[in-house]
Order: C-alpha cells, then structure tokens, then sequence
C-alpha cells in the first residue's frame, strides 16, 4: 500500500549528516587502505602481492553484496537494513584493526565490504525519500559530493593515519563514527513506516554471481603478475568467469524473483544514464590511481603531497553540489552531463602536455579544473537513470547502478595499471633501439655521465625507463580523453530527465520486481 513519497524526520539536517556520513565511511574505505599496504605487509609478514588482498577482498565483496541489497531492504525494511549495516561496517572495522595475521585481516575485510555494500544504495534511497520532489537533486548531489571527496580523503588520511599512527588507526576511525551516525538515524528514522516483503532469494542468481564475478575480479588482480592468458590458471578462470557470468544473466532473465533485475536496461535511461556512470566513474578512478602512481614512483614524490597534488579535484565539487542542486529541476540533466565530460575530456587533453619537469602546480590546478567537470557529473547521471523509473524499482536500479559502478572502479583499477605497465615497456623498447653507436646524440649524453661504463648504462636506462612511463602515462590520458568525449554523445540518447519519484511505504523498493 503506498504512502505518502516523503517522510519528514524530526531533523532533516540531522538526519542528512548520519546518512552522509555513512555513505562517506564506505566511500572512504575502497582508498584508505591503498598507502599502507607497504606498512600493514611487512607488520604482518607477507609480501606487498600478497597485501594487496586487503583492498581486493573488499572491493570484491562490496560489489558482490549491492545486488542482495534490493532484496533485504524488501526483506527487513530500508532503515533497519542501514542500521544494521553501519553497525555490522564499525564492528568488522573494529576487528580488522585488531587483526594480528594478513588472514585475519582479509576475513574481516571480507566481512566488512559485505556490511558496506547496502550503504551506498540505501543511504541513497533514505536520502531522497527525507526530501520533497523539487529538492531531490540537492540529496544526489550531496552523495555525488561524499563519492568525489571520499577516494581523494582516503589516501590522505591513511597515509597521515599510517605514519603518525599506525595501520590500524584507518579502521578504528570507523567505529565513532558509524556508531554515532546509527544513533542519530535511529532517532531520526524509527517512525518511519514499514512494509516488509517476503520475496524469495533467489539462491542460484547469487551463487552464479558470486563465482563469475568474483573469479573475473581474481584475473584482473592476478593477470599482470602471471603474464594473463600464457599461465593456465588465468586461462581456465577467464573461461569459468565467462561461463557463469553467461548463465547469470540467462537464469535472471527467466527468474520470477531475480538478484538483478536486469529487465530494468529496458529502459532507456536507466540503461545510457548507467553506461555514462559507470564509464565516468571508472575513468575518474583510474586516472586517480595512476596520477599519484607516476607522481611517486617517476616525479619522486611521497604518498602525502602525491595525495595533495591530486585532493584538489575534490575543491570545486564540494563548492558546486549544492548550487547544481539547488536549480536542477530547472535544468536538463543531459546538458549537465555533457559539460562534465567535456571539463574531464579537456583536463585529460591538458595532462597529455605533461612532461617529467612539470611542477606541483601544475598538477593541482589540472586536477582543480576535472573538478568543475566531477561536480556535474554525479548528481545528473544518477537522476537520468532513475528518473523515468517508478517509485518501486528505485532501490533496484539504485543497487545495480552502484553494483555496476563499483564493478566498474574495481576493473579500472586493474585494466589501468595493466595497460599502463604493457605501454611503458612498449615505449622503453622502442627508446632503447635508438642508443647504438651511430646515433651521437646518445653517446654524447652517455658520455656527459659520471662513473664507469656500467654505471653510465645504469643511469641511462633509468631515464629512458621514466621517459617509457612518461610516454605511457600520455598515452593514457589520450585514450582517456576519447572516451570521455564519447560519453558525450551517450547522454543525449537518454530522454530528458523528469523528477526521481520515490513511492512505497519504506521509501524506495517496496515492492519491486
């Protein structure tokens, strides 16, 4: 039976602090850990391959937890599924920070990216249903704001946390604050009406998702490092990945109950409007992993002012959000949307320029300028894609653009490094077949080299080696630059956007499906 589209709590301020910041802790967490690898591998004794399976075991079971979430907001209710998960986010935090062994540490990692994955979608779904309908786009483009801030804070933070510290301090930072942003949503949300849905699990769509999606993250992680399709396993994963992936989405097409609604890229925008998000974000993290990558490992700079060079993306967002949203009922969301991947096209055609004398400035004022683009990125992709959706299928779409989102930032992760290592070896190949004894200009700069002649070649093979990242890291913002622009295009094939209708008597997703 449907209610009244908004509920009013006692403090929307209040209420929209909690949510937020609940939101921000899951956001956080997928960077946080990233400098402190180093520091938690050689505390716990494992190699720095190994550590890294303290963000791969999040991202992956974080990914995997958003479909379930539709269901258990059906299942329980919206407020006490969030509760229950901030609850269940502080404690795993809180264990993980005690973890004496890296298979501890992993477990409960494990734990806690499946406590985080309804965060985001609900804090989302609670969001827009505190706030009437001409106010909405004020709610996306809060959490448009904490989805910028979040992975740029992360490695700050962490690093600060770190070597001020220590590790464990980036996980026992969650436990106040989740435990105070459960408090306030209790007090503020418990009248909230409620109306559970006994639908049933669809068991075989998670299991199949479970292993198709998990086994393709596991290729992605382990590829570079085993030479990709030579090494058997890799091979045999991707086939098995493939297979099960394939019958996911035959088995979800034909269930009555299904873990993903895929009928819902029957809709034009949700299906474009997902495509310009998820292309977008992974394009926004990518470039933020290899910046402060080529900055330490090339530029020599530490974890910290890499980190400072790459936070003011996060200035003109947290600026921006709340006058984009302030006047988005007045503005067509596809033209929105097409101005933020033009300022992130045109900062990638900037980067291109970069070369191994650029400064710190430099770097900060490129970085200051995709932030004009993230600011009107966020809040009007998520209003195009649920905006022609009914009130019952926002939790829905809500949890499978995030999944797909997030999916999206894992693989880019992965895909980046991958391709930006293959094109640095390419170029320091090419680079090296020009030092040969006709070719003066090399053996004049060889010569102009101190030491003997091994340690000339030493010298010289490490420039050329930070030229070949250099060429690569151009390389990739060329490709980038691309896609961007092409996701221009992609916006206008959605229809304008209308108002994001949220029905249901627990919001949105009472009764989908």
């Amino acid at each position: 039976m449907a209610q009244q589209a908004t509920y009013n709590p006692p403090s929307r301020v209040l209420c929209t602090l909690a949510l937020a910041l609940g939101v921000f802790m899951q956001v956080l967490d997928t960077t946080i850990a990233n400098v402190s690898l180093p520091t938690i591998a050689g505390n716990l004794g494992v190699s720095s391959n190994q550590g890294t399976w303290v963000i791969t075991s999040f991202t992956v079971c974080n990914a995997i937890g958003l479909p379930i979430t539709a269901w258990l907001s059906r299942r329980v209710g919206e407020v006490r599924l969030y509760l229950g998960a901030l609850l269940l986010f502080s404690l795993t935090s809180f264990l993980c920070g005690i973890s004496d062994s890296m298979a501890m540490l992993v477990g409960f990692r494990t734990l806690q990216g499946l406590s985080a994955a309804p965060l985001y979608p609900m804090g989302q779904t609670l969001l827009l249903s505190i706030f009437p309908a001409a106010k909405r786009g004020s709610a996306l483009a809060l959490l448009g704001m904490v989805a910028v801030v979040g992975p740029i804070v992360g490695p700050i933070l962490g690093g600060w946390l770190t070597y001020d510290y220590s590790w464990p301090w980036i996980f026992f930072i969650n436990v106040p604050i989740g435990i105070f942003a459960a408090v306030v949503i209790f007090a503020q949300m418990k009248n909230r009406p409620l109306q559970v849905v006994r639908a049933p699990l669809d068991y075989v769509g998670l299991i199949a998702l479970i292993l198709g999606v998990g086994v393709l993250q596991l290729i992605l992680d382990k590829g570079n490092e085993l030479d990709w399709f030579s090494n058997r396993w890799i091979l045999a994963g991707a086939v098995f990945s493939v297979i099960a992936i394939a019958f996911l989405i035959i088995w979800e097409l034909t269930e009555k109950h299904p873990i993903i609604n895929l009928t819902l890229f029957r809709n034009r925008n949700f299906a474009f409007g997902t495509l310009a998000l998820v292309m977008g974000y992974s394009g926004f993290f990518g470039i933020n992993l290899i910046l402060p990558q080529w900055l330490q490992s090339q530029l020599g700079y530490t974890s910290t002012w890499a980190g400072l060079a790459a936070a003011p993306l996060g200035v003109l967002p947290l600026l921006l959000s709340p006058i984009i949203g302030r006047f988005a009922p007045q503005l067509d969301m596809r033209k929105l949307a097409a101005m933020a991947f033009m300022f992130m096209s045109a900062s990638c055609y900037m980067r291109m320029h970069f070369n191994l004398e650029v400064d710190f400035k430099t770097v900060a004022l490129v970085q200051l300028f995709m932030g004009a683009g993230i600011a009107l990125f966020f809040m009007p992709t998520t209003t195009i894609l649920l905006s022609d959706l009914s009130g019952e299928q926002i939790a829905d779409a809500s949890a499978l653009s995030t999944f797909l989102r997030t999916l999206g930032g894992s693989f880019a992760s992965s895909l980046t490094t991958w391709l930006w290592d293959r094109r640095a070896i390419f170029h320091h190949a090419q680079l090296t077949e020009h030092v040969t004894s006709t070719n003066y200009a090399a053996q004049n700069y060889l010569n102009a080299l101190s030491g003997d002649e091994t340690s000339r070649l030493m010298q010289l093979n490490e420039v050329i080696t930070q030229q070949g990242f250099m060429m690569s890291t151009v390389d990739y913002f060329y490709l980038m630059m691309w896609v961007f622009a092409a996701m221009i295009a992609i916006v206008f094939l959605t229809k304008r956007a209308r108002p994001v209708e949220v029905k249901g008597s627990s919001g949105a997703g009472a009764g989908a499906h």
